[in-house]
């Protein structure tokens, strides 16, 4: 067997790295596996296919087994599919060029984690040779467990992203209810008015505040004067939440933090399907249909 040897397990991390650093709002990981095939070609060794898996080559594989030491270092975010560095990373990215280097310290890192945990690391004890098996059992694993992840959150997203949008306002407001608000009203379908949910704390809305929401389904960020369009309508005692299954530019992000006279929550698709999964058994089960879930269990990779 031909050897992964622990300087091209940190050529791998540098890579991953070298990538993600160009997108500093992550990913998505299949994205940044395609893209290695230029950044740090494959061996003819991670070319080849798994002799008991036909067709599925170990390159994929290696990369992933090869962040597992910059996540628990704290260096890289995994999250629904997406890959991101942290400040962390990109401190230890510039202080450690050399790859080798790179991998023993995020290795010292993932190792002080690993002591805490029931099992010993893949590589304790072993020679790079033994290791090469050790690292193809554990990325065997890794990847399967990675890929369920991602290819559940995608088709959230898929399904979320097209639904119709008055749809979507109904599942905002089955979720208002599932937190225990009391929503009062829903926007009819027709011109955009810019609130499209009013809810309140109490059944009658006669406590302050209250609660008014815009919910928007489109691909792209909503900026800082869409935000501020929505800001105008919220009045003194108000609380305004803006949803946006795009996302928000990084002005529209600053805009919502620092505005001292107008108290906003923003939630992209992320934090919305989060919220979703959270409330799920209090959602009334005739809207569980607007997104209906089930969970799987799948085997953990033992990292």
């Amino acid at each position: 067997m031909a050897e992964i040897t622990r300087t091209r397990v940190g050529e791998l991390q540098r890579g991953v790295f070298k990538i993600l650093l160009e997108h500093p709002e992550g990913l998505p990981a299949k994205e940044v596996i395609q893209r290695m095939q230029e950044v740090v070609p494959p061996t003819d060794f991670e070319k080849s296919d798994y002799a008991t898996r036909p067709g599925v080559q170990r390159f994929g594989k290696m990369i992933r087994f090869a962040t597992i030491g910059p996540v628990k270092a704290g260096w890289m975010i995994k999250d629904k599919g997406k890959w991101y560095v942290t400040e962390e990373g990109k401190k230890a990215y510039a202080k450690y060029p050399d790859p080798n280097h790179f991998r023993m310290e995020n290795h010292r890192l993932y190792h002080e984690w690993r002591v805490k945990q029931p099992k010993d690391l893949p590589e304790s004890g072993l020679d790079e040779k033994d290791e090469t098996a050790a690292i193809e059992g554990v990325a065997e694993t890794t990847t399967a467990f990675e890929e369920a992840e991602e290819n559940a959150w995608a088709e959230i997203e898929r399904f979320v992203s097209s639904m119709n949008p008055y749809d979507l306002q109904k599942l905002v407001a089955a979720l208002l209810r599932a937190m225990g608000y009391h929503v009062s009203w829903i926007a009819p379908p027709g011109p955009d008015k810019g609130i499209d949910i009013l809810a309140h704390n109490d059944p009658l809305g006669t406590s302050t505040p209250r609660i008014k929401v815009q919910v928007k389904r489109r691909a792209d960020k909503i900026r800082v004067d869409d935000l501020r369009s929505f800001m105008s309508l919220l009045g003194e005692h108000d609380v305004g939440i803006f949803i946006s299954t795009g996302g928000f530019t990084p002005d529209a992000e600053s805009e919502a933090r620092t505005k001292e006279t107008r108290k906003l929550t923003l939630l992209d698709l992320e934090k919305l399907v989060d919220l979703w999964v959270k409330n799920y058994e209090k959602i009334e089960e005739s809207d569980k249909r607007l997104l209906p879930l089930k969970p799987v269990y799948y085997l953990a990779p033992s990292e």
